[in-house]
């Protein structure tokens, strides 16, 4: 990566600071960090803290705003897909001037940061286009805030339903058309080849994710989630070799502490089942107070985590059309995301994660103004309490002001799971 000639000037400003604090946080404050860890330390410190540039290969750079953006086809026209997400408070104080101040603070500070143009931290560039996928109705909005901003931004048509053959119908030709933008901001084709070689790139990443997905189901925990939220972090932006090879070394050390019988957590330690709103570099204050309360993340059902990468594409014919209709069926048919209709599947991947991770608990976070994970969290609450499983439903923000009744009440949530456990036990003896 290129040094920065503004470093020294970049190392002051607030949004360098506020990263500074979380990422010393995430570090030094936990024992044994893993080795691979620093690749990943190392990264977050030169990008967000000295404002060097991300270094990629040639390519036009295509900004994304949600997962649903299927970043292979970007890959296929010889683009770089960017997800534009951000998690500064810097950010979403600015973001605050262009949208209502009770709105999410992920919208607002993805608008923050895009409002400083090139300068924006992860500092990646020109972007060539933005496409932003219409989930929510506020990242609806934001598509036109963001043309007024001056930029380029295609509108990815996502349906309300994903359960109906018309609403797969219509999501695969609006991948087909988002096809042709490609093709028409890029002038390359999208042919069988460079799309079958794109969509291998992106499957060994799938595969490195995984297997790191499954080593968290050991007991004992092998990793926190503070790391692997920054690990999934990442991949918004870093280079898509550099960061599997990452992993996959992450994956080889965590191997060998499972031989070693490391735990990386306390012995009873409760294991948490994180879900909502997502948790986006350098807000990581939810993860990061969980485990410094004594908890461990060992699963999530998050649009920054889990659900990006863990499932993998089904190809019948490799034909350009059905690649690109089985890349429709691979965003749409897993999602999870609240903004659908009905949450049917949501809840039954949450209590699939809690059974498969032996959860004892599930935080559920949802940013102030979001109002689909506030909807939703009645519902999700009333499944669990069902299946015997306490969640603790959080309503926060980006702001630093509220960490220490957010810490008291983690606290407070933990403690009432280490008593039920006890309790258990004391029953069955």
């Amino acid at each position: 990566m290129a040094a920065n000639p503004d470093t020294p000037l970049f190392n002051r400003t607030r949004q360098a600071r506020e990263a500074e604090v979380m990422l010393n946080k995430l570090i030094d404050e936990f024992d044994d960090n893993p080795a691979s860890m620093h690749y990943f330390y190392d990264l977050f410190r030169r990008l967000f803290i000295q404002g060097e540039k991300v270094a990629h290969p040639p390519g036009a750079q295509i900004g994304i705003t949600c997962i649903q953006a299927p970043e292979e086809l970007i890959r296929a026209v010889g683009a770089i897909p960017i997800r534009l997400c951000n998690g500064a408070y810097h950010y979403d104080q600015i973001g605050a001037d262009l949208m209502p101040a009770k709105s999410c603070s992920l919208v607002k500070a993805t608008l923050g940061r895009l409002h400083d143009h090139e300068q924006g931290v992860p500092r990646v560039g020109k972007l060539e286009a933005i496409i932003n996928p219409s989930t929510c109705d506020q990242k609806k909005k934001a598509g036109v805030m963001m043309e007024e901003l001056g930029y380029q931004v295609h509108d990815l048509e996502f349906p309300n339903v994903k359960e109906s053959e018309p609403a797969r119908i219509y999501w695969q030709r609006t991948v087909r058309e988002l096809a042709v933008t490609l093709q028409r901001l890029t002038g390359r084709r999208v042919t069988r080849k460079n799309l079958n070689t794109a969509m291998a790139r992106t499957r060994r990443a799938q595969m490195a994710f995984r297997a790191l997905h499954n080593l968290r189901r050991k007991a004992p925990s092998l990793i926190l989630g503070k790391d692997v939220f920054l690990i999934t972090n990442a991949y918004f932006f870093d280079d898509l070799e550099r960061w599997t090879s990452a992993v996959e070394a992450l994956v080889a050390e965590l191997k060998q502490r499972q031989q070693n019988g490391f735990n990386a957590a306390q012995k009873k330690a409760p294991r948490i089942l994180f879900t909502g709103s997502p948790p986006v570099f350098p807000n990581l204050k939810l993860p990061l107070l969980i485990e410094e309360a004594g908890g461990v993340v060992v699963a999530d059902e998050t649009c920054s985590a889990n659900r990006m990468l863990y499932d993998l594409p089904a190809v019948d014919e490799w034909r350009v059309n059905h690649m690109i209709d089985a890349l429709a069926d691979h965003y749409l048919k897993p999602c999870t995301c609240p903004i659908f209709t009905r949450n049917d599947d949501r809840r039954r991947r949450l209590l699939d994660l809690a059974r498969d991770f032996a959860a004892d608990g599930v935080v559920y976070q949802a940013f102030s103004g979001c109002q689909v994970y506030e909807m939703e969290q009645r519902s999700v609450a009333r499944t669990l309490q069902e299946a015997g499983i306490p969640m603790l439903y959080v309503e926060t923000d980006y702001s630093p002001d509220d960490m220490g009744q957010l810490s008291t009440r983690i606290e407070a949530f933990l403690e009432s799971i280490k008593t039920r456990k006890r309790q258990a036990r004391t029953q069955r003896a």
